[in-house]
């Protein structure tokens, strides 16, 4: 698979999850409620204890995660997505189910505005290392960003989801920017949040997914050069 710079692929993003797609998306959440994996992911969270606690949503989407932490009694969230239109449809969802003073939007690349962003009790990325190809810059670096739990769906590391993404991939080569999906190695995405004091507490594979939940046990050690 030819490498994609992460610039290029945040251009990819834009353009492919434009205002439209938010907007297409957030018509069937209201009529069909958040996809399974969300549901998932939620609950499990909601089990380990979300109470007071804030929430980092990297890649946050149409903003279905916060809004089913905040109603559980997340106390405030911050929405990191690398596509304006999606930021914009998640934000007027928030105002209209009333909580947009209690949640803050930042637009742009999670790797090049991490300083910026404050640690949060609670991290979620759903559907998100599968867009980056610097998995462990992604996963270390938003991972020192947890205080007590992070959860994150991506795909599940089979033969027949590689195969997909090849096939996927050459399809996608036809489109302006080009945008890239990578199914990274389970194993090497355990192997570093165990790096970062993580320990995991729940698995599950929901269709062509995987849905885990890790919580700290040890503080995130000194921060260094993560996968870059």
């Amino acid at each position: 698979m030819p490498e994609v710079d992460c610039c290029r692929q945040c251009r990819a993003i834009e353009s492919m999850f434009s205002t439209k797609t938010a907007e297409w998306e957030l018509r069937r959440y209201h009529k069909r409620g958040a996809p399974k994996t969300t549901r998932v992911l939620v609950e499990a969270l909601q089990r380990e204890g979300i109470a007071g606690e804030t929430l980092l949503d990297i890649g946050g989407g149409i903003g279905a995660i916060q809004m089913a932490l905040l109603k559980g009694g997340a106390q405030s969230a911050t929405d990191v997505d690398a596509s304006d239109g999606y930021i914009q449809v998640a934000r007027g969802e928030a105002e209209r189910e009333g909580y947009g003073d209690r949640v803050r939007y930042m637009h742009g690349n999670f790797l090049e505005i991490v300083d910026q962003i404050s640690p949060a009790g609670v991290v979620t990325l759903e559907r998100v290392i599968c867009c980056f190809p610097d998995m462990p810059g992604m996963v270390g670096r938003s991972c020192e960003r947890a205080g007590k739990l992070y959860g994150l769906v991506y795909p599940r590391d089979v033969w027949w989801m590689r195969f997909g993404a090849i096939v996927g991939n050459l399809l996608l080569r036809l489109r302006r920017p080009v945008f890239q999906f990578y199914v990274h190695r389970t194993t090497a995405v355990e192997n570093l949040l165990q790096q970062q004091g993580m320990e995991r507490r729940f698995s599950r594979n929901v269709g062509f997914w995987q849905v885990s939940v890790y919580a700290r046990v040890q503080a995130a050690p000194a921060r260094g050069p993560v996968g870059i």
